[in-house]
């Protein structure tokens, strides 16, 4: 069983993650509503952090390892060398945890280890195969390690730019899911449709429009990134949020309703668009809290499409059947209500810790019963 767990990336992170993300919210619920201490890091700094650069690394990582096989057609990093990768990232989490003792340089040194191995291990992989193509991920990896380096460097007290590094992880999460999104959403509801609706019309092909609308969305979360408070960066988020949702709307997602497994590829993506276009609003009339537009693509897009493709690549990688069964469609209730309700809590007045921990107990659920119902797959071969 343990060398089944580490036959492919998407195991050992795909269940790490889920299970440290169903872990770390109540964590940050009792940091924020009673005032315990997770780590020497401010608590509200923590939370982002491991949201972003604990969880969200872990879902790139795992779908990284397990797409650039499929790119390159080069064996797939397994064994021992993803074990180690594995042991570094909850290295990295565990340090966190323990920063006050060791100090924040060790703290530091350990949690960026791991994705300093990655970057260079999926360099190898792309070079090796001459899948020049796929630079953008290796780019994204980077830009992680990038962010993170900057939270912390605050945590060293050496520069104020935790903030801008919560940012650029944020944009770079949200930049893939705009990337890759745009790939497999079309692409999976083509092929059911073929199948399940042969007379239904398909998804619009890629074309140059798809590329303005990316490039559109790309340059509103740079701009946020670089500029989060400008009006033009406002205008520039609106814009991103509008193009992403004329690109989904090309995409046929209301056919997909009685197939779980896909409508929520296009939830994942309309959230992506929402998240942005409320940045951008409120950046012009300030009617919420500029973390609902933060918790749209965080809570909303983030949560919702790793989950969404989380789900998919295990059932596929592990031999299922490609559907969605009571229990995936309770991970997406789950994960969506999360999403609705944290983005709602600043509207809620004296009810917002009420919403707020509603929400992260939506969270906990939802990636607790994935690694409930998923973990049994990831740690056992392919049937």
């Amino acid at each position: 069983m343990p060398l089944a767990l580490f036959s492919g990336g998407f195991r050992p992170f795909f269940l790490l993650g889920s299970v440290w993300s169903a872990i770390a919210i109540p964590v940050w619920l009792a940091a924020y509503l009673h005032g315990y201490a997770p780590s020497a890091m401010p608590a509200m700094l923590w939370h982002a952090h491991e949201m972003i650069y604990g969880y969200g690394v872990a879902a790139v990582a795992g779908f990284a390892l397990t797409a650039i096989p499929n790119w390159t057609g080069r064996l797939p990093v397994a064994g021992a060398r993803l074990a180690f990768l594995a042991a570094l990232w909850l290295a990295g989490r565990i340090a966190l945890l323990l920063s006050a003792q060791l100090g924040a340089a060790a703290t530091m040194a350990v949690d960026l280890s791991f994705l300093g191995v990655l970057v260079l291990a999926v360099a190898r992989e792309l070079v090796a195969g001459r899948k020049f193509r796929n630079l953008p991920t290796l780019a994204a990896l980077a830009s992680l390690f990038t962010g993170n380096l900057l939270v912390h460097l605050q945590a060293l007290e050496l520069a104020y730019t935790a903030p801008l590094g919560n940012r650029l992880g944020i944009a770079t999460l949200c930049a893939l899911i705009a990337l890759v999104g745009g790939r497999i959403v079309p692409s999976f509801t083509r092929n059911w449709l073929a199948r399940m609706k042969p007379r239904h019309p398909l998804p619009a092909p890629s074309s140059r429009f798809d590329a303005a609308c990316l490039a559109a969305v790309v340059v509103g979360l740079a701009s946020w990134v670089a500029f989060p408070g400008s009006l033009l960066s406002s205008a520039l988020q609106v814009a991103g949020g509008g193009a992403a949702a004329l690109r989904l709307s090309r995409w046929r997602g209301l056919a997909t309703l009685r197939e779980p497994l896909l409508a929520i590829l296009h939830l994942g993506y309309a959230w992506l668009a929402a998240g942005l276009a409320l940045a951008g609003l409120n950046g012009f009339f300030g009617w919420l809290p500029p973390s609902a537009g933060v918790h749209a693509l965080t809570v909303g897009a983030v949560g919702t499409m790793t989950l969404a493709v989380m789900t998919r690549a295990s059932l596929g990688h592990t031999g299922q059947p490609l559907h969605a069964g009571a229990g995936t469609s309770a991970i997406y209730l789950l994960v969506t209500l999360a999403a609705v309700l944290r983005v709602a809590a600043p509207l809620a007045g004296a009810g917002f810790a009420i919403l707020t921990s509603l929400a992260g107990l939506a969270w906990s659920s939802a990636f607790g019963l994935f690694a409930l119902l998923y973990g049994p797959l990831l740690a056992r071969p392919r049937t």
